[in-house]
């Protein structure tokens, strides 16, 4: 007799980014515009909490700085950066969506970062000092050569 398998438990946080990335699905199959994309990004910056939202704003704006080839979409309720093959390159976790201690600052398969058989993919925000500023201009830079 088959015994049957349960789903696995999906944590109150890991719900909703689903359903987030449901919706953003829907929204690039009716082709949605750069536009309406930069738009629901600022918003969804403008809904975090004060410390992750100025942390968002800010890479941001040095992503798109460094990096203007990359535009701005929601990626399972998160700020992402994609490339014009349409691959998210990087993207901003904060902290609260996960109740986590820090923000993180991650990339994707399509970021340039390979350094032999060992990199990191993510990085822990807590505040942004001008040399981090700095710092993630420069590896946004190496994400997209």
């Amino acid at each position: 007799m088959a015994t049957k398998t349960k789903s696995p438990n999906f944590s109150a946080e890991e719900k909703p980014a689903m359903k987030e990335r449901a919706e953003e699905i829907k929204r690039e199959k009716r082709g949605a515009s750069e536009a309406e994309d930069a738009k629901a990004v600022l918003a969804k910056i403008a809904a975090m909490p004060d410390a992750d939202r100025r942390l968002a704003e800010r890479f941001h704006e040095i992503v798109l700085a460094t990096a203007p080839e990359l535009r701005a979409r929601l990626w399972y309720g998160m700020p992402a950066y994609y490339n014009k093959d349409g691959k998210n390159v990087c993207f901003f976790q904060d902290a609260a969506k996960f109740k986590a201690r820090y923000a993180t600052f991650g990339f994707n398969e399509a970021a340039r970062l390979d350094d032999g058989n060992f990199w990191p993919t993510s990085f822990a925000l807590l505040e942004l000092t001008p040399d981090d500023e700095k710092r993630i201009a420069a590896i946004v830079r190496q994400a997209v050569s």
